[in-house]
């Protein structure tokens, strides 16, 4: 019997070559332009951003990771060469991933929760609006993968559809876009995972991307993810499953990294899925500086500005009187008002 796990990777990176190289050579050349766009500016966004962001984070948020593990999936070279039909990495796609700017928004609602799972089916699973419903909408087809990773992890499927829905592209039919794609860093896919990222999720055992990446053969010994598997690896991000799986580990990750380190967090699914939003924005290190009030103000400052750009980061931190207040406020307002669970709950 052929192990699920292996097949749904091979398929979806084969299914993903079969559909670039049928574009037509006005999509190549969208394709190949978004991708020479993407390498350039992520290069120049993390030059000015100082640092190698959470793109480089371990699993606790920290810093650690060296640079040569940095970059984008797919060289050019390695994209012409899907064109010319060699098939062997998925592309990278001409979707760029958008962040909304905030309005208006709540704060995070900590309460004192302890992380208990109730009724033995999952967080919060108490008829409090923890059951998915995507109805017959543009989404509906990701309803039984968002329950699975739901039921897998024991955490609500609404906090992971609306993680999804804050993260990925979307048409003008509010349809998530698989191949979304940030022009300003490595983040793609669903969930919008950076490289290093995504990486760390597949070397962390226990993983729904550990168990493809070892199925597949692209972990070394020591259980890093091998050069020559970095490309395939990555392209999964653009398979709807990975992504959905990954962000549901991820999100599981980060809500006990920040309960061990002190955290209240509530216990109904609004309060779960905004802690586990900024765990999955900011990476579990910065979450937790960030929800204990320790975040530095030049942290504050590079992630203010990564998001909204220098100019409107400086009027936001004159206003407030200091970055760090500005921080809080502008990603506080982006949480209340993009984190709504009961949006996708039955």
């Amino acid at each position: 019997m052929s192990d699920p796990v292996t097949g749904s990777a091979s398929h979806a990176a084969g299914q993903a070559a079969a559909q670039v190289r049928a574009l037509d050579p006005a999509g190549k050349a969208r394709l190949i332009y978004a991708q020479a766009r993407s390498e350039m500016s992520d290069r120049l966004w993390r030059a000015a951003l100082g640092d190698s962001g959470s793109d480089s984070a371990n699993a606790d948020g920290d810093q650690t990771r060296p640079t040569d593990r940095h970059g984008m999936p797919m060289s050019l070279e390695a994209l012409i060469g899907l064109l010319e039909g060699d098939g062997k990495t998925a592309p990278q796609g001409p979707f760029a991933g958008t962040v909304p700017m905030p309005q208006q928004g709540d704060d995070l609602g900590e309460g004192g929760g302890n992380g208990r799972r109730r009724n033995g089916s999952g967080e919060g699973d108490d008829g409090d609006g923890s059951t998915l419903s995507l109805g017959h909408g543009p989404n509906a087809r990701y309803a039984p993968t968002l329950s699975a990773a739901a039921s897998r992890t024991g955490l609500p499927a609404p906090v992971l559809a609306t993680i999804v829905h804050a993260e990925a592209a979307k048409d003008g039919d509010g349809r998530w876009l698989p191949y979304s794609r940030n022009p300003r860093s490595s983040a793609a896919g669903l969930g919008q995972f950076l490289s290093g990222t995504w990486e760390g999720e597949a070397e962390r055992e226990g993983t729904w991307l550990h168990a493809t990446a070892r199925a597949n053969g692209w972990l070394d010994d020591r259980g890093h993810v091998r050069g020559d598997a970095r490309a395939e690896l990555l392209s999964l991000r653009y398979d709807p499953q990975a992504a959905i799986e990954t962000t549901a580990d991820y999100a599981r990750a980060n809500l006990d990294g920040l309960r061990r380190a002190g955290v209240r967090i509530g216990e109904g699914v609004e309060d779960i899925a905004k802690a586990a939003y900024i765990g999955h924005h900011l990476g579990r290190g910065d979450a937790v500086r960030f929800l204990t009030g320790s975040l530095d103000p030049d942290r504050a400052r590079r992630l203010l500005d990564a998001q909204i750009g220098a100019a409107q980061a400086s009027r936001r931190i004159a206003a407030a009187g200091s970055a760090v207040a500005a921080h809080r406020s502008w990603l506080l307002d982006y949480v209340g008002r993009t984190i709504k669970p009961a949006n996708f709950a039955a």
